[in-house]
């Protein structure tokens, strides 16, 4: 069982800079698949970013600006968004699956474990 949580969202303008974390508890975290997904209020999930092992990968809006990166040491996931936009406005959320691959995942069904979301807010 795999409890993760999310922290570092907030207010900021257009243009801004946040850093989001999920902290990881309860499994063997090099072996999962990590995943950042957002929703906007009356939208679907969506995927945002993803990265196992050493690939990453990155939804067309959000290349470019915004870099996942983790801790393995420390089981930690983050989400450095640059230059946002008030389309970014959303409440993100990290994801969590085992894999036995070095495999990035895409769709939220692909993961097994969620945390709470954090929101964030880009003013215009």
């Amino acid at each position: 069982q795999v409890q993760l949580v999310e922290s570092g969202g907030g207010l900021v303008q257009a243009g801004g800079s946040l850093r989001l974390s999920c902290a990881a508890s309860g499994g063997t975290f090099r072996s999962y698949a990590m995943g950042w997904f957002r929703q906007a209020p009356g939208k679907e999930r969506e995927f945002v970013s993803a990265t196992t092992r050493s690939l990453t990968n990155y939804t067309d809006s959000v290349r470019g600006r915004f870099t996942v990166s983790r801790d393995n040491a420390k089981n930690l996931v983050y989400l450095q968004m640059n230059n946002l936009k008030p389309e970014d406005t959303a409440v993100y959320f990290c994801a969590a699956r085992y894999t036995y691959i070095p495999s990035l995942y895409y769709t939220a069904g692909d993961y097994g474990y969620w945390g709470q979301g954090t929101q964030v807010t880009v003013s215009s």
